[in-house]
């Protein structure tokens, strides 16, 4: 079945360690698009105002992934797809919660595309956050009366995983909880994930699983790589996503997300593996 949509991650897939795409990805990816008439779908853990910059070097059109999931937005017109946050009575528990496990945590939110915080600290950041300073820093009393897009927790790695066990314990059923980074945990309602987003976005777009194609590298993208017709892991992918492709492609550092696509897109030649493992 011909490839005619491609859904990518941005961190440790379709950007190098300098967090830049090089012109090489650039022009393999604009070929796929005017060429193979391929739609290709960012779908990341970052919020829209991070990914612009991604979406307009490429010349994009395609509704983007934002958040992990749980938000879907077409940058073209401003359309909400897909918003699925947590409810304000459930992000306040957790907050509480986490100071009380650890009190020296930090708490942001994402509420569509702006960023809250109660404290900032630059010694934990995320990749948006050395990029844009918060919209409001306020105590969290004053901002958390609404649903969040996504709660981030911020610390010392050695303490986080005692924060997630208590928030699993408390909110077993409302909430996911993401870790890609060991100082960093993303917080997202339960019925979140880029596999759910990649439906509505295939559905919006009139196009077939098994014509969607999916690249990442993170624990966070293994049930989108699971879902697509063609799950393609990057050699620098972790153990969980390398476990699930069907087609392994060289290291992020080395344009792998972008040649995969001229190889099996662009000169049609067969995934790497016969199947999923």
């Amino acid at each position: 079945m011909k490839i005619r949509m491609v859904a990518i991650d941005l961190d440790g897939t379709l950007l190098n360690s300098d967090k830049e795409i090089t012109q090489t990805t650039a022009t393999i990816l604009r070929a796929a698009s005017e060429q193979a008439r391929v739609k290709i779908v960012l779908a990341t853990a970052r919020p829209p105002r991070s990914v612009m910059p991604f979406y307009n070097l490429l010349g994009l059109d395609t509704p983007m992934i934002n958040y992990n999931g749980a938000l879907v937005i077409d940058p073209t017109c401003q359309h909400v797809l897909m918003h699925r946050p947590i409810p304000s009575k459930i992000s306040r528990g957790i907050i509480q919660l986490a100071r009380r496990t650890y009190d020296e945590v930090l708490v942001s939110a994402e509420v569509m595309d702006h960023w809250f915080t109660d404290r900032f600290d630059p010694a934990y950041n995320t990749e948006t956050g050395r990029l844009f300073p918060p919209d409001t820093v306020a105590p969290v009393e004053s901002w958390t009366d609404q649903s969040m897009t996504k709660l981030l927790l911020l610390g010392a790695p050695a303490r986080l995983p005692e924060v997630a066990e208590a928030i699993h314990r408390e909110f077993p059923h409302q909430v996911t909880i993401v870790q890609t980074e060991d100082y960093l945990l993303q917080v997202m309602h339960a019925t979140v994930s880029k596999a759910q987003a990649l439906r509505v976005v295939a559905a919006e777009m009139h196009v077939r699983r098994n014509q969607v194609m999916a690249i990442g590298d993170n624990a966070n993208d293994v049930g989108m790589l699971q879902w697509a017709g063609i799950a393609v892991a990057m050699a620098n992918a972790a153990p969980q996503a390398l476990a699930v492709a069907d087609h392994i492609a060289d290291h992020h550092d080395a344009d792998g997300a972008a040649h995969a696509i001229r190889q099996l897109i662009l000169e049609g030649l067969e995934p790497n593996r016969t199947r999923k493992q």
